[in-house]
């Protein structure tokens, strides 16, 4: 039934080929649809293949809208990366648990890894990205094994070749953000508790007066990053706190926009130029 879905959503994708953006199903569970928004490099590479970016939204696994980084992959498709700003199961819709909703995010990526020459992407250059609990999700899905829809096709990877995080949950153990939700399944769903060697490259953004995620927690994660041979950028904005980049924030949204581009310079996916107006 999911491949005959999967179908369906490609011939709308084809169909809507020459607009700039395009909304397309991912997946389906049981009466629940799925769908991926997607922001087109406006600049093709000479391979024919431009990086992927995938957004995930924040919400505590509660709520949310893809919605809330839409600026981002704006700008991102403008500077040559195609976008997609992935929905996902969520409690206050679908009744879901935190699991279902990283079960989601991984099946995004196979999905976006799938059907990489309709896109136009390069496989080995995925940028997952996303805030708070969308930021956990980002980091899960490079460094959590668990948690797998089994009707994926588990031979394609859902581990992102870096990663871009905005104030994310990346604790979850006792004293962590959700444990009360996770309880002692931590161990398989923490990203903290998941770093390993060939963890991707990553850069985080915080504020200092972020009531939910400690700093002390992501100067730690940078630490074991280190310690696997990772890197693992970290920036502190002075009294900001939770949910500080947004694009309402206009100038964190930009001050943090301006590093993630050069993060993904440093990392070979972008150039310098064309630069583009943050906006």
């Amino acid at each position: 039934m999911q491949r005959i879905v999967y179908l369906i959503g490609f011939l709308t994708f084809c169909w809507t080929a020459s607009y700039s953006q395009q909304e397309i199903l991912y997946k389906q569970v049981d009466t629940t649809s799925l769908y991926l928004k997607i922001f087109r490099s406006v600049h093709a590479e000479e391979s024919g293949k431009n990086p992927a970016m995938v957004f995930f939204f924040g919400g505590g696994w509660n709520g949310g809208t893809v919605d809330q980084f839409e600026p981002h992959a704006r700008y991102f498709s403008q500077r040559g990366i195609t976008c997609f700003l992935v929905d996902y199961r969520v409690k206050s819709r679908q009744q879901t648990t935190p699991f279902e909703s990283l079960k989601d995010a991984k099946s995004a990526i196979r999905f976006i890894r799938t059907h990489a020459d309709e896109f136009g992407i390069d496989t080995l250059r995925v940028v997952a990205a996303g805030g708070s609990a969308g930021g956990h999700l980002a980091a899960a899905t490079a460094l959590v094994e668990a948690y797998e829809e089994q009707s994926d096709n588990l031979a394609i990877s859902c581990k992102p070749n870096a990663l871009v995080l905005f104030n994310p949950v990346i604790d979850n153990g006792p004293g962590g953000y959700g444990y009360e939700r996770i309880g002692e399944a931590f161990t398989a769903f923490s990203p903290l508790h998941n770093i390993r060697s060939g963890a991707p490259p990553t850069v985080m953004f915080l504020g200092t007066e972020d009531r939910l995620i400690p700093v002390e927690t992501v100067q730690y994660y940078r630490k074991v990053m280190e310690q696997v041979g990772s890197r693992c950028e970290v920036f502190l904005y002075e009294g900001a706190v939770h949910g500080f980049f947004n694009y309402r924030n206009f100038d964190y949204y930009r001050q943090t926009l301006a590093e993630s581009d050069r993060f993904l310079q440093s990392i070979g996916y972008l150039k310098a130029e064309p630069s583009v107006e943050i906006k």
